[in-house]
C-alpha cells in the first residue's frame, strides 16, 4: 500500500492589480514604489508587472544629466518588488527583503519613455526564502535578467514551497 500526501490547493490567480492595490500589498511608497501595475500573479509561483519610465523620475537628475539612463539598481529593485508581491500573496509577510542577487545582467539601456515589462518566476526556496528568476524587457528586448533571493523576516513556514 502506498500513501501519498495531498498537494496543497493552488491559491487563486490574481489579475490586474492597480497601483493603489499594489500599495496595499507592498509597504513601499513614493519614490520607492516602482510598480505601476501588476498584470497577473500566481501566488508563490510567478507574476508579471509594468513600470513606466518617466523623465521626471528623480534618478534622472544625476544619472546622467545629458543622457538619461535608468540605473540598474532601480531596475533590480522593481524586479524585487514584483517578486515580493508574488511571495506576499502566497502567505509571506508584507515586508520581505531582497536577500541576494545572482547573475544579474543588463543587456540594454532603459531610458525615459520606455515601459518595462517585468517577470518573476519562483525557482526554489522554502522556509522563509524564495529564489526568483527575473527579467525586465522593453518592447520585447531583454533589458535585464538574473536571479533574486527574497527573504520573509518572519520566516513563515506556511509559505508554499516549489
Amino acid at each position: 500500500m502506498t500513501v501519498t500526501q495531498a498537494q496543497p490547493a493552488a491559491l487563486p490567480v490574481v489579475s490586474g492589480l492597480t497601483h493603489d492595490q499594489v500599495r496595499a500589498v507592498l509597504p513601499h511608497r513614493w519614490p520607492m514604489l516602482l510598480l505601476d501595475r501588476v498584470g497577473k500573479v500566481e501566488p508563490g509561483v510567478k507574476g508579471t508587472a509594468t513600470k513606466n519610465v518617466a523623465g521626471t523620475e528623480l534618478w534622472f537628475q544625476g544619472h546622467f544629466p545629458n543622457e538619461a539612463v535608468l540605473p540598474g539598481v532601480v531596475i533590480t529593485e522593481a524586479l524585487a518588488q514584483l517578486a515580493g508581491v508574488v511571495f506576499a500573496l502566497a502567505g509571506a509577510s508584507e515586508i520581505s527583503y531582497l536577500a541576494g542577487i545572482k547573475s544579474m545582467r543588463f543587456r540594454r539601456p532603459v531610458v525615459p519613455g520606455d515601459q518595462l515589462t517585468l517577470t518573476a518566476e519562483r525557482a526554489g526556496g522554502g522556509g522563509g526564502f524564495a529564489e526568483f528568476r527575473v527579467s525586465a524587457r522593453v518592447a520585447g528586448q531583454v533589458a535585464a535578467e538574473g536571479i533574486l533571493t527574497i527573504a520573509d523576516p518572519a520566516g513563515q513556514r506556511s509559505v508554499r514551497k516549489v
